[in-house]
């Protein structure tokens, strides 16, 4: 059975997929951003098997800096990360906000907040391998604009979470190449669309699918050899926003990245 972190576990998709886990008898490293709320969960999810609550505003990247130091300090045989806590549209005719660090809130929690914590855990993951990391991606892909990308001219909620679920495909195309030959392997995926989350109902949209059906295809990531570098709408193989696929899209992403986690 496998060690595994979810991040974004205390509602919607994360916390079925993390009773569904514990449930089948992996070590579930459940994470949210509620102290109230995680020990809550964890006091459910002991009810079934072995789980853990880490608490972190993933918001803050000093916050998913130390998320990765506190779990690589007691789990050194990390052998599964689902990057799956994320921010929605916003409500209809929200404007745009800001992260604890300044950068756009969807970009910085949708992109780079799951960007250093996969930097962060890299060596246990390794040190575990083969390991896994699934990215929980979507659908909805909008190419970033580099000369503005933190989205300070004509703003949308909506069209901000595509740009970062792009970059976040786009960083899993290249990540997959980099770590070729060490067993760890790194996938996206869009779950379902519009599923009955609370994320959905706060943009006002009614939901199409529940989030049994979103978790199934993250289940199967999780604790299956699917091999790397894919994307998967559900559970079948598919071909992301062609764009998150061109080299020179990913070393441009990479180097405004490094610039990002540098200010």
């Amino acid at each position: 059975m496998s060690t595994i972190l979810i991040t974004g576990a205390t509602s919607g998709l994360g916390r079925y997929v993390a009773f569904e886990l514990v449930r089948s008898g992996h070590v579930v490293l459940a994470h949210g951003r509620d102290p109230g709320r995680t020990e809550q969960l964890v006091a459910e999810l002991r009810a079934e098997g072995d789980a853990e609550g880490y608490v972190a505003d993933l918001a803050s990247l000093t916050q998913v800096r130390e998320l990765a130091a506190r779990v690589a300090g007691a789990h050194p045989g990390l052998d599964v990360l689902i990057n799956n806590a994320g921010v929605g549209a916003g409500a209809p005719g929200s404007g745009r906000e800001l992260s604890a660090d300044g950068h756009e809130l969807r970009l910085a929690v949708n992109y780079l907040a799951p960007v250093v914590l996969t930097r962060a855990l890299l060596p246990v993951l390794r040190a575990s391998a083969p390991a896994r990391i699934v990215n929980v991606g979507s659908g909805g892909q909008d190419p970033l604009d580099f000369d503005d990308i933190e989205f300070r001219r004509g703003y949308d909620g909506f069209a901000a979470y595509c740009r970062a679920k792009f970059a976040l495909a786009a960083h899993t195309f290249a990540l997959a190449e980099e770590l070729t030959g060490t067993g760890v392997s790194v996938n996206v995926l869009h779950p379902a669309t519009f599923m009955d989350t609370a994320m959905v109902g706060e943009s006002g949209v009614t939901p199409w699918n529940t989030v049994a059906d979103g978790a199934r295809a993250v289940l199967a990531l999780a604790t299956e050899n699917l091999g790397t570098g894919g994307y998967f709408d559900g559970t079948d193989r598919a071909r992301a926003h062609e764009a998150t696929y061109d080299r020179q899209v990913q070393k441009r992403l990479s180097a405004v990245t490094d610039q990002l986690l540098a200010l």
